[in-house]
């Protein structure tokens, strides 16, 4: 088991030529990191599946209808109390064996996927239904949370943190867009009504039974915590009960957010993409919905239009995962950031000033690359300058407030937005949001004297 060592500046680190990306590849030659890489693709293969089938299921199924509202209300019901339960369950991450957590978790999620299927098949709709897949997110949020946390013991030396994160994260996030193109196809198979979304989301639960035999090979606590690191260990004092252990955590997680400009500074910028890309789901959702629907855009309007924006968002994360690793060598960790979110200034403010499906696809595509970098950034920030204590606390806090973030601006674009989505000036809000990001990134890093500005060498 590899023990973590104290928080360095991973993105003010100066690596040298093996820690791009030929480097993370390079890693998959070794058996932890590679098999707690095909534990994230199986379960964002199963995540993906189970999100597009779900929405299928409620905005593109025949039996029924929605509205920006309930699509709104649907939202907040599967993210708003991950939010507040996210930071318990980091705090049970760093408490636990992960190894442990990640594969009982991922039972359960598959137990779970098919408690909603058969609830979709039988007619379910609205807070019930919800409800449950609400335990769903739970659950998988839960398992992508237990991975960014058990990165660093399977990664032999902290300047690969970077590239490695990057490999996982963004061929992740590619995988989960193949899994919802998989629903796609699977609905044209077994039907768009309820019994044939309910059998599409039946197939996730074999993405998590996958993802739960392969975490269930790692040895006991070779993911972490560190034996030293949890109290009650050699003569410390027995640990806090959880709830007092939580607050204490999120307390002195944020402090060192604030004080940690490797970790805050990408964070800023992340906030900002999380509110915009709220706004974005919702219009795009209804804009496929009612305007480039099969009707008036053959080929690629309604469902299958969505799963187009997937596919262009996730070939953006792919173009992110190789163009990061360079851009950090060359500009520094905070350089990548302000690259990246003035990028996202122009792409999103192209949308709302020429609202055509054309537009949007390129904007899918450049938003998918720079909202990835600006991600990627803030993970490797996380994983490089937090201690393994505390590394699962900062990522459930990470988590709940990117949640809020998302759902507040899903929220405003149902409430102020048209039912159809033509919302130029909320399109133009979401650019002004990534502006906003911009500007607070660069007055936080230049008051703070942030060293990770300097290229690395």
């Amino acid at each position: 088991m590899r023990s973590t060592p104290g928080p360095p500046d991973v993105a003010s680190a100066r690596p040298g030529k093996s820690a791009g990306l030929g480097a993370a590849l390079a890693l998959l030659r070794r058996g932890p990191f590679a098999r707690l890489f095909a534990v994230r693709l199986s379960a964002q293969w199963a995540d993906g599946l189970f999100q597009a089938a779900l929405g299928g299921a409620v905005l593109f199924n025949p039996e029924r209808e929605a509205d920006p509202l309930v699509v709104a209300s649907g939202l907040a019901v599967l993210l708003l109390p991950y939010s507040i339960l996210g930071p318990f369950a980091g705090s049970l991450l760093d408490r636990w064996d992960r190894r442990r957590v990640l594969a009982g978790a991922s039972v359960l999620r598959a137990a779970l996927v098919l408690t909603v299927a058969a609830a979709i098949a039988a007619g379910w709709a609205g807070t019930p239904l919800y409800v449950l897949a609400l335990a769903v997110t739970g659950v998988n949020r839960f398992v992508l949370t237990g991975l960014s946390a058990a990165l660093p013991h399977v990664v032999p030396d902290t300047p690969r943190l970077v590239p490695a994160n990057t490999l996982s994260v963004t061929v992740g996030a590619g995988v989960s867009a193949t899994g919802a193109g998989c629903a796609v196809a699977l609905r044209a198979v077994f039907g768009d009504g309820d019994a044939g979304s309910g059998a599409t989301v039946v197939v996730a639960a074999v993405g998590s039974l996958v993802a739960a035999l392969l975490a269930a090979g790692f040895g006991r606590g070779a993911l972490g915590p560190d034996p030293a690191t949890p109290a009650g260990v050699a003569g410390r004092p027995p640990p806090r009960p959880v709830f007092r252990d939580v607050l204490g955590g999120l307390g002195a997680g944020a402090r060192a957010t604030v004080s940690n400009p490797a970790v805050c500074a990408p964070f800023i910028g992340l906030v900002a993409h999380r509110l915009a890309f709220g706004i974005n789901t919702l219009l795009l959702l209804m804009l496929f919905r009612h305007v480039f629907t099969p009707e008036n855009v053959p080929g690629a309007g309604g469902l299958l239009g969505i799963g187009v924006v997937a596919g262009l968002t996730a070939a953006g994360l792919a173009v992110a995962a190789l163009v990061t690793p360079p851009l950090v060598r060359a500009t520094g960790s905070v350089g990548a950031v302000r690259i990246a979110l003035t990028g996202a200034v122009l792409s999103q403010a192209a949308v709302a000033i020429w609202l055509t499906l054309p537009t949007v696809l390129v904007s899918a595509f450049a938003l998918g690359v720079f909202g990835q970098v600006v991600k990627l950034c803030a993970d490797a920030g996380v994983q490089g300058g937090a201690g393994d204590a505390v590394r699962g606390r900062v990522f459930a806090l990470f988590d709940a407030v990117f949640s809020i973030c998302y759902v507040a601006a899903v929220t405003l674009a149902a409430v102020a937005g048209p039912a159809d989505g033509r919302s130029p000036g909320l399109l133009g809000l979401a650019a002004g949001l990534y502006a906003a990001g911009l500007v607070t990134h660069l007055a936080y890093a230049n008051g703070r004297a942030v060293r990770t500005s300097e290229p690395a060498r």
